[in-house]
């Protein structure tokens, strides 16, 4: 063996070290083989050193391996210019592989150039890794399912407002049709109680069609996305009295379902805000579709926020919060800027085809 080090203390930091070192010469031979590369690989340093570096290397990825080494025969390298973090495999006495990833430097003496090998045993990393992929996965099927369940849910209560109550509501104004008939003319009181019924079955009857289009709007279903957001935007302005310039252009093929849902959900979150926090005079929105993904953008010129005060409103940053959800389980983005007195601005961008997801809002 070629002593490298002189240094003993030197040496024994080597050897001492918790992650496995080799050095190896011009030839690709293990000249040196500290005791965490014993551990790591099951040899013992006598039995490796001498061998072949490609002892340590599976066989079918032996000729990507050696390319480090080749740095050794090339002065212009130095341990500087080494490659960093390189993704291997490594192959024990037992037949066994496992991955590793390698920090290489080379080493001039005077016996020549060497080349040290830093490996990291990366096996427990791959799996914390996998295991944090397979519970992101199921996050998002999970997140997916309750999309999913949600607007269900929501369909079915808006059906049941606008069938049960409203069925209800219509017999009660029936009954004081027939009510009214029988009484006396001359019964003024009892026609003006009659009247005032009249009025709150009225009023009762426009809470129940907003609550459920609020819920799930009829017209996203029965008459697309492009309506539903025109409603969302006249309802908005007939009540609110913000104006509002809405530019609407996504052709007449009608998205899918989870894509219609979301960008009808992310317009009806954003103009709540609006009325909520945003104490603005003006609003414009823009939702275009071009060949691969559907743009969306609601800008308002209210009081805005410090970015870091808009994550301290909770009622604010879950709304914004759900929203990024609903566009990332699509593989879309969604960026939201605010400053004070700078107005607020959500872009967001949805692909046509999204990916098949296991919700379907219908």
């Amino acid at each position: 063996m070629k002593r490298l080090l002189s240094s003993p203390p030197l040496l024994d930091i080597i050897q001492s070290a918790a992650e496995p070192i080799i050095t190896i010469d011009e030839h690709q031979r293990i000249v040196m083989f500290n005791a965490a590369a014993e551990r790591a690989f099951l040899y013992s340093a006598e039995q490796a050193i001498g061998a072949d570096l490609d002892t340590l290397i599976p066989a079918r990825f032996r000729v990507a391996h050696t390319e480090p080494a080749s740095h050794v025969e090339d002065p212009g390298i130095s341990s500087r210019q080494a490659g960093l973090g390189i993704p291997l495999r490594g192959l024990r006495s037992n037949g066994e592989e496992f991955p590793v990833e390698a920090s290489t430097a080379q080493i001039r003496t005077k016996t020549g150039v060497f080349l040290s090998i830093f490996l990291r045993d990366v096996t427990e990393r791959r799996r914390v890794d996998q295991a944090l992929r397979a519970s992101r996965d199921g996050l998002t099927r999970l997140s997916n399912a309750l999309l999913h369940v949600r607007e269900q849910e929501k369909r079915h209560i808006a059906q049941e407002l606008h069938d049960d109550l409203g069925q209800t509501l219509t017999a009660l104004t029936m009954e004081l049709s027939h009510l009214e008939a029988d009484l006396s003319p001359d019964d003024a009181n009892l026609r003006a109680h009659v009247r005032a019924m009249r009025r709150l079955i009225k009023e009762t009857f426009a809470s129940l069609r907003r609550i459920a289009s609020d819920l799930r709007p009829v017209m996203l279903d029965d008459l697309g996305l492009a309506a539903a957001v025109e409603w969302l935007v006249a309802n908005f302005v007939s009540i609110y009295g913000i104006d509002t310039e809405a530019r609407i252009e996504i052709g007449e093929e009608e998205p899918c379902r989870p894509v219609a849902t979301t960008l009808f959900r992310i317009v009806q979150e954003a103009l709540t805000n609006i009325v909520k926090h945003a104490r603005a005079s003006k609003v414009s929105l823009r939702l275009c579709r071009t060949e691969s993904q559907f743009e969306l953008t609601i800008q308002d010129n209210g009081v805005g926020a410090a970015p870091e005060r808009l994550a301290k409103k909770p009622p604010l940053s879950l709304g914004l919060q759900a929203m990024r959800e609903r566009v990332q389980l699509l593989d879309g983005d969604i960026a939201i800027s605010t400053r004070e007195k700078g107005g607020f601005r959500l872009d967001a961008h949805i692909p046509v085809q999204p990916p098949e997801s296991p919700w379907e809002a219908s």
